[in-house]
């Protein structure tokens, strides 16, 4: 099995808000949202739940391509921009690979570029390998 097969079992952020995974290795990720009708907030604006969805998927898919089951223990997220139409992209890296607790930083941008969110997340990493081969 590969990474994209084993993420897309991610039943809430694949199947039910729409994220796609781009590309995956140990310690990045890249990840996409189609802002549909359903992520719209009463105000007509992309939902910060569905924002923050992107976001942690592409930080889960991060943290865990190395092979050891990782979860989020801790994140924070900030908004800079509403977007309410088109594809919204979330790049993730970790920047401190620690056996046990790794962080990770993911930029959201819209599809100019322009940046959308900023999430920080801390993860705890288990001694559990996961089946999918490395990418």
């Amino acid at each position: 099995m590969n990474i994209k097969d084993f993420f897309k079992n991610d039943r809430f952020a694949c199947h039910a808000a729409g994220v796609e995974l781009l590309e995956a290795k140990p310690g990045y990720a890249k990840a996409r949202m189609l802002i549909t009708p359903e992520h719209l907030n009463a105000g007509g604006v992309c939902q910060g739940g569905a924002i923050f969805t992107l976001a942690d998927f592409a930080f889960g898919v991060a943290c865990n391509a190395g092979g050891r089951l990782t979860f989020s223990i801790n994140a924070s997220i900030n908004y800079f921009r509403s977007e309410c139409e088109g594809y919204l992209y979330a790049e993730a890296h970790e920047v401190f690979d620690h056996h046990k607790l790794p962080n990770c930083e993911v930029r959201v941008r819209n599809e100019a570029g322009d940046l959308v969110a900023t999430y920080v997340g801390t993860g705890y990493r288990k001694e559990v390998e996961l089946p999918f081969d490395r990418p």
